[in-house]
């Protein structure tokens, strides 16, 4: 994920939080190579259809069409227990984001959001709701909140003629830096990858985050987040330099837990990795 040069505002950290469960511990079993074109951004699982394999972005996986009318970045997605897929899109300029869906009979359909003040540019991922009706978003950089709106294509109050309105905000109890992605893994627990090179805001860098909401996203008012991290991410590659984190996937199915770490310099190309997590 490219920081765009609009500067990215936090809003006000929430005051407190509900007490969260004990921190979970996942434990890497195993990696897969991500190509740099098309597995670099992010992932998802997808149900629907049966035996569907994961979805991947990345910037071959953008329409030329879409470049063409300068969407030129790809976050990363997520898909609903029902079929719907969504694409996180940005461009390096103006005043919205967009967030590209595919319907279950297999149609697109775009949906743009006027950005609200102080909101940045950047649209780095979405994570659906378990009940379907809530999309949460997130801004690259350092943020003290996660944005939601109700999830184009799904909830009903949304129409791609229509702007998609930011409906509420999940207030942080502590500030998070550069979040590449975030899954739920329960009604109110997300699990979250960043990117932050500095880590002095956990003591480590690159961590897995885990997010637990005071209440599920209803749209009509704002909710708390207790933000814990739960591990480093794997870094490891032949080639020495800055890795990127980028998405992250929970598959409830399997209960399995998909990280994308992109390797430094040259080595992006050969040893850049899915690295796969599970509980315990």
């Amino acid at each position: 994920m490219l920081a765009v040069s609009t500067a990215a505002l936090s809003a006000p950290a929430a005051a407190s939080a509900t007490a969260a469960p004990a921190a979970e511990v996942w434990t890497e079993v195993g990696s897969d190579r991500a190509d740099p074109l098309t597995e670099s951004q992010g992932l998802t699982s997808v149900e629907v259809p049966a035996n569907s394999p994961n979805r991947y972005t990345g910037i071959g996986t953008i329409p030329a069409e879409l470049r063409l009318r300068g969407w030129n970045h790809v976050g990363d997605p997520d898909a609903h227990y029902d079929g719907h897929y969504i694409e996180p899109y940005q461009r390096d300029s103006g005043t919205t984001k967009m967030f590209r869906v595919q319907a279950p009979d297999g149609g697109w359909s775009e949906y743009e959001h006027t950005l609200s003040p102080g909101e940045a540019l950047n649209n780095s991922w979405v994570a659906i709701s378990p009940d379907g009706q809530w999309m949460l978003s997130g801004e690259y950089g350092t943020m003290s909140r996660l944005l939601v709106f109700p999830t184009p294509g799904v909830n009903p109050s949304t129409s791609p003629s229509a702007d998609l309105p930011q409906a509420a905000t999940v207030l942080l109890d502590r500030p998070v830096r550069d979040v590449q992605g975030c899954d739920f893994t329960g009604p109110t627990t997300l699990l979250c990858s960043s990117d932050d090179p500095e880590g002095a805001l956990f003591g480590i860098t690159k961590p897995l985050l885990q997010v637990d909401l005071s209440a599920a996203p209803s749209g009509t008012a704002d909710v708390d987040g207790r933000v814990t991290a739960l591990r480093q991410l794997p870094l490891r590659s032949a080639c020495s330099g800055a890795f990127e984190v980028q998405g992250l996937d929970y598959d409830r199915r399997s209960g399995t837990l998909r990280v994308i770490v992109m390797s430094p310099g040259f080595c992006v190309l050969t040893d850049s990795m899915t690295y796969r997590f599970t509980r315990g």
